[in-house]
């Protein structure tokens, strides 16, 4: 069992900057992938970035690109989601999920354990 805890969320104005960590405890955290996703009302949950086993492998949405970076510090069990320049459209759940791999993937069926969400909201 993997239990994941995520942090950092809030309101923040069209601009700003939030970061977002998530902790991992239970089976070892350092031998698998990690991902950021989000959920917006009325939509489905879509992939935000993610991160691999030893964070030398990163991937993000089109809509993310350039704006918000990935992490990871295995030594404290932790992933962390940088955004900057946040847009409304970026107002959503955002959820971390681990992946029982090396390797990450972009869509939400390829992870096993997913954290509760914390709530991103930016104000235009």
């Amino acid at each position: 069992q993997v239990q994941l805890v995520e942090s950092g969320g809030g309101l923040v104005q069209a601009g700003g900057s939030l970061r977002l960590s998530c902790a991992a405890s239970g089976r070892t955290f350092s031998r698998y992938a990690m991902g950021w996703f989000r959920q917006a009302p009325g939509k489905e949950r879509e992939f935000v970035a993610a991160i691999s086993w030893s964070g030398y492998s990163t991937d993000y949405a089109d809509s993310v690109k350039g704006r918000f970076s990935i992490s990871r510090d295995n030594a404290k069990n932790t992933v962390y989601l940088q955004m900057n320049s946040l847009k409304p459209e970026d107002t959503a759940v955002y959820y971390c999920a681990t992946r029982l791999a090396l390797t990450a993937v972009t869509t939400h069926r390829g992870y096993d354990y997913w954290g509760q969400g914390t709530q991103v909201t930016v104000s235009s």
